[in-house]
């Protein structure tokens, strides 16, 4: 067990070096050693997502730090998930993501998406090109705290307010928070649209989850 404790700083190490294949070995071992994958998940790998996003916050690291340490992240995670089928998880929320109809831009939006998994959010993604209907759908089907919509296109953008009124006819407005993101988005045209919040980077979407949800 004192073999898989190491096995786990390493993978820390790992993700905030943003070590793709480091991270899989390294989780791979930890398992085979008798690490419980929610611990795993709660204390290495969480915290290491939250570290690399406080040195982003600071200007330590930048964009492609951040893309890298999800991908670590997300290969650790991938190994990680199977072990945990039927078992209940300790998630601090949970979250529908997509990129609004119209638009098929999706590396930002698959960032914030790794980086809410990295965190301890569910997240249900979408993919791109997401209709109202479908947001409220899977917001319904999966019991959502926040739905999180992107767009990098400004012929784009005016479809995430057809999504919130959508959510108002749906009667689900008042219990799933909605937030908006994306190179045309800002914070004055969230607000214009009925938004609960706007951010402009992944780390800074986390900050904003945890707090729409009281879960900092």
């Amino acid at each position: 067990m004192i073999k898989a404790m190491n096995n786990l700083n390493e993978l820390y190490e790992a993700i905030l070096a943003g070590k793709l294949e480091q991270a899989v070995s390294v989780t791979r071992e930890a398992v085979a050693g008798g690490a419980a994958p929610q611990e795993i998940i709660n204390e290495y790998m969480i915290k290491a997502m939250e570290a690399i996003g406080a040195r982003f916050e600071s200007g330590q690291v930048f964009v492609p730090n951040l893309l890298m340490s999800a991908r670590a992240m997300r290969g650790a995670l991938d190994i990680l998930k199977p072990l945990m089928q039927g078992q209940v998880n300790s998630y601090i929320g949970r979250i529908v993501i997509g990129t609004v109809k119209g638009d098929l831009h999706d590396i930002g939006k698959n960032l914030v998406a790794s980086m809410f998994e990295g965190c301890g959010f569910e997240v249900i993604n979408l993919g791109v090109d997401v209709s109202s209907d479908k947001f409220i759908s899977a917001a319904l089907e999966n019991r959502a705290d926040i739905i999180c919509m992107s767009a990098l296109l400004t012929t784009t953008m005016n479809y995430m307010k057809e999504v919130i009124d959508a959510l108002e006819t749906s009667g689900l407005r008042g219990k799933v928070k909605v937030m908006v993101g994306g190179a045309p988005v800002s914070d004055a045209f969230a607000k214009s649209i009925g938004a609960d919040a706007y951010t402009s980077n992944a780390n800074a979407a986390v900050i904003m989850a945890k707090k729409l949800i009281n879960a900092c």
